[in-house]
């Protein structure tokens, strides 16, 4: 299929040929008739892949900050990778499309084939062909609604969602500041409402749109009678409500709105504006109030309202997002909203660059509503052919990948080639992902479905690098097929996955490796020599300073991530076992009460571990520290012997009453590619060995229900 991609590092734009993408569980998959560019949004969103790189460090001082840490936490050339990764990704762009349903895995079993439907989402809505959109940014399209109105259905509920914010009633009078494609559609819905409404913009040409066809007057800026009208339109009260659909770093528009606003007047800011607040003489004299609207409503930025399906209760929450969509389809149907006047350009797919540079060209001629076409095309649902062809070696393993973000991109890919194998076919989530990830690291080819993976004769190896919540099944898919399999850890998150995972692996006669990378690294082999002459049980204290994770983070998302403890916990269940070449015989966990949705009580947990052979493990696994402490402290005791790992940045041997320190780097991800496909060459037994991966994994879960029980728990 056909899609809009820029690189975010050049900024260079193209219309590329790329797979589809997957339909997976919650989600459903569109064939667009129309899109929209939406001049304001996408101007900014295309020039700051356009700018250099200094200049997006500017403009984005947030992602230079968390660079910063990482460096501090990862050193100077892992955080270089990943900043590399990050810039060379290919960037979707669109997030308001129209279309009709060509499947549907949505739960509520309500979008058929054939509906036609509006689709809403930054990277699922794209300009493409065809979308995967989840289930609840999806809506249908009444039968007197065209495609080409429809398309306007993301930024309508973003419109009105400030207006649901500003509360309107019949008679008041309301300023709109900002009249792009977001302010005609909220002065529209205002009218609707009952409200009588004053626009104000700097262009003339919107000024003018506005009183034709949006507003009851409109005024420019820079008018010198524009406050003597203001106050002539509300009889010399001032506005009762402003709302700012503006996009500016200047702060005039939330000056001018405290002006003109009545005593006890409210502001509402939509649009992205300077929010330097003066408190007088306005604010505080006049007590008005400030609201934020976010961006189309209640659900926006929860992962498990917009990812998994699960909707509020109308009782509670009247407007979601899908029920702003669903209202301004309705408005549109019913002729509340005219869309036609802001309709100033149309292209088709294949002329999409041509619409970007008169968006993004502050010399072309006047644009607002830009729509894009997808005319009917025969090939629109075939995968792209193979890029180039590798000849490999049929001994050798011919890897392919099923995810491949940016963790895959750092750690795992960028080593296959070095440790002998071949990299067979990639594919994503998002076609456009896997098309860059094959060119950028010479895949033979590029999939949309996983199961033309497992089904690829001439692959024999599969890495699994996907989110937490599909590991085990397709682990099981690739075994079932006959492939040796590599699980970026976890792998699985329920004691039911690891039994099915179990009972296939048993009967595949294949390699099955869990990325549980830490045992691998350099510390942890120098750690390893210095007990490995030493049979008795061994002492560990761990203590990880891991931070807090923002609460919408999908890795703590029970679902799809299934928590620390399930996903990064066990790396030192799975370090301790391989010190002390002994399985996990009992756990017990307890935790700090959850202080904050950041700090919850699987965040802040000291887990206790005693080993078949008499070791015992202590885990301070912590959330609430300070980010400038070292993230991980590991201490080794037993045989006279005792050791230090420094966040895998060195090592401090103590035998014989001196000090040795080694200084190291990485924490072991090149080498446990290395062995893996080594043994996948040599014949030989997987580097983990599943009894001991089973019992990590199963260990976590057991972590999980101490802290629930209070009691210790046995495996």
């Amino acid at each position: 299929m056909k899609q809009v991609v820029q690189s975010f590092k050049t900024g260079e734009m193209e219309v590329k040929e790329v797979p589809l993408p997957q339909l997976q569980s919650k989600y459903v998959l569109v064939e667009n008739a129309t899109s929209l560019i939406s001049a304001g949004t996408e101007k900014g969103t295309v020039k700051v892949a356009k700018a250099s790189l200094i200049e997006k460090a500017r403009q984005r001082p947030d992602l230079v900050k968390q660079v910063i840490q990482n460096m501090k936490k990862e050193g100077i050339r892992a955080t270089f990778d990943k900043v590399k990764s990050k810039l060379d990704s290919p960037k979707a762009l669109g997030y308001s499309t129209a279309g009709i349903v060509k499947a549907s895995l949505d739960s509520n079993n309500l979008f058929k084939t054939g509906d036609r439907v509006a689709c809403a989402g930054q990277d699922l809505a794209s300009h493409a062909e065809v979308v995967s959109v989840p289930q609840n940014l999806v809506a249908k399209i009444p039968d007197n609604v065209t495609f080409e109105e429809a398309a306007f259905t993301t930024v309508g509920a973003i419109a009105l969602q400030g207006v649901r914010q500003s509360e309107p009633k019949l008679g008041e009078n309301i300023c709109v500041i900002g009249l792009g494609l977001i302010g005609q559609i909220t002065c529209q819905l205002l009218r609707a409402s009952g409200a009588n409404v004053f626009g104000v913009d700097l262009s003339d040409k919107l000024v003018e749109l506005a009183s034709k066809h949006s507003a009851d007057v409109a005024n420019n800026r820079n008018n010198s009678n524009l406050l003597v009208n203001c106050l002539a339109f509300t009889n010399g009260h001032g506005f009762d409500k402003i709302i700012i659909t503006a996009a500016t770093p200047s702060n005039d528009p939330i000056e001018l709105s405290a002006e003109i606003a009545r005593k006890k007047g409210s502001v509402i800011m939509v649009g992205a504006v300077g929010m330097n607040i003066p408190r007088d003489p306005h604010f505080y004299r006049k007590e008005l109030d400030l609201k934020m609207s976010c961006s189309y409503g209640p659900g926006r930025y929860d992962t498990s309202y917009e990812e998994l399906g699960q909707d509020y209760p109308i009782a509670y929450v009247r407007w979601t997002e899908q029920r702003n969509m669903e209202a301004f389809l309705n408005a549109i149907s019913k002729k509340q909203v005219n869309l036609k006047p802001l309709i100033t350009h149309q292209f088709t797919i294949d002329n999409a660059l041509a619409a970007y540079e008169m968006v993004i060209n502050p010399e072309a001629e006047f644009n607002l509503g830009v729509l894009l076409e997808y005319p009917e095309r025969a090939k629109k649902f075939e995968t792209p052919k193979e890029q180039k062809k590798i000849i490999s070696d049929p001994k050798n393993p011919n890897v392919s990948f099923i995810g491949a973000g940016s963790f895959a991109q750092s750690y795992l890919i960028p080593n296959i080639k070095s440790a002998g194998g071949t990299l067979q076919a990639v594919t994503t989530g998002r076609g456009i992902n896997a098309e860059h990830v094959a060119s950028k690291f010479g895949f033979v080819k590029f999939e949309s479905d996983p199961t033309t993976i497992f089904k690829d004769e001439n692959c024999n190896t599969i890495f699994i690098a996907t989110r937490h919540n599909t590991h085990a099944n397709y682990a099981i898919d690739a075994l079932s097929e006959g492939k040796n399999v590599f699980v970026e850890k976890p792998l699985a998150l329920n004691t039911e996955e690891l039994e099915k995972v179990s009972n296939v692996y048993s009967n595949s006669g294949k390699l099955l490796m869990v990325g549980f990378n830490r045992r691998f690294s350099r510390a942890a082999q120098e750690v390893n020599k210095l007990f490995n002459s030493y049979d008795g049980p061994l002492a560990f204290n761990f203590r990880v300073n891991a931070g807090a994770l923002p609460p919408d983070h999908w890795a703590i998302n029970d679902e799809i991530g299934g928590g620390r403890i399930i996903g990064e916990v066990c790396h030192f269940i799975d370090l301790m076992q391989y010190f002390s070449n002994s399985l996990v015989k009992s756990v017990y966990a307890q935790s700090l009460p959850g202080t904050s949705e950041v700090n919850t009580n699987a965040d802040n947990v000291i887990i206790t571990l005693t080993f078949k052979n008499g070791s015992v493990g202590n885990i301070t696994y912590l959330a609430n520290g300070d980010k400038a402490l070292p993230k991980e402290h590991l201490e080794v005791f037993g045989g006279g012997n005792s050791a230090i790992i420094n966040d895998f940045n060195s090592v401090s041997l103590y035998k014989n009453g001196s000090l040795k320190k080694v200084k190291t780097s990485g924490k072991g991800h090149k080498e446990e590619v290395m062995a893996f496909l080594k043994a996948i060459s040599d014949g030989t037994d997987s580097p983990i060995s599943f009894d001991s991966i089973y019992s990590t994994t199963l260990t976590t879960f057991k972590v999980i229900d101490s802290m629930a029980t209070g009691l210790p728990q046995h495996l």
